[in-house]
């Protein structure tokens, strides 16, 4: 493995990047508000299990893929805009069953948080990217570990640090949502604001040349 003294600095530069807010936090705070705090939950579960794709993908090699073939990424990265955009499209008009005014935060919703998260994980290239710029800078070829597996390794803990910030948006987002329970406009009106954040990372995300 890397010295110590490049494993703290791995640690700290991780734990700076994961907790400057960031797409991740604001997706998994949006789902909180539109789905409750269970659907913030397995949306954060979904985006740490989407993430160990990019991972695999970075231990392999296979995320240089995005540098040489760039419309390969262009292609990827508006796939994943447009499915943000239709998710939060999706929110502004889901309603439960019988009801006009409360938003769906039952069991089956946090599910399709769950799948969702980790779709919109998988085709975020910039997470790809990300990985293969940062993960080489603290691989030391010299160690008794093979590149790759301290790639692994590597990416697994970014990943982890990662979520726990997600977690933390989740717990604060979900705090809020608690708060509005009494009242199915707030509900309503919070859950559309959720599908905003959604539509607004989309848009984002298209519109960004790199």
């Amino acid at each position: 493995m890397p010295s110590f003294e490049l494993l703290i600095a791995f640690f700290v530069t991780t734990a700076l990047f994961a907790y400057i807010p960031g797409p991740a936090m604001l997706y998994a705070a949006a789902q909180t508000l539109a789905r409750g705090r269970r659907g913030g939950l397995m949306a954060a579960l979904g985006i740490h299990l989407g993430c160990y794709v990019h991972v695999i993908a970075a231990a392999a090699g296979l995320s240089v893929l995005f540098h040489a073939v760039p419309p390969l990424y262009l292609a990827v990265k508006l796939v994943g805009a447009v499915y943000l955009i239709w998710l939060g499209i999706s929110l502004f008009r889901a309603r439960a069953a019988g009801d006009t005014t409360q938003p769906v935060v039952g069991p089956s919703s946090a599910r399709r948080a769950f799948l969702q998260s980790i779709t919109v994980e998988v085709l975020n290239p910039k997470t790809a990217i990300f990985f293969m710029a940062f993960l080489p800078q603290f691989v030391d070829a010299s160690a008794a570990f093979p590149v790759w597996l301290q790639l692994a390794i590597l990416g697994a803990i970014v990943n982890l640090v990662f979520s726990s910030a997600d977690l933390v948006c989740v717990l604060m987002a979900g705090a809020v949502v608690e708060r509005l329970k009494r009242s199915g406009r707030a509900q309503k009106l919070v859950q559309r604001a959720g599908g905003a954040v959604l539509i607004g990372l989309g848009t984002h995300l298209a519109l960004q040349r790199n």
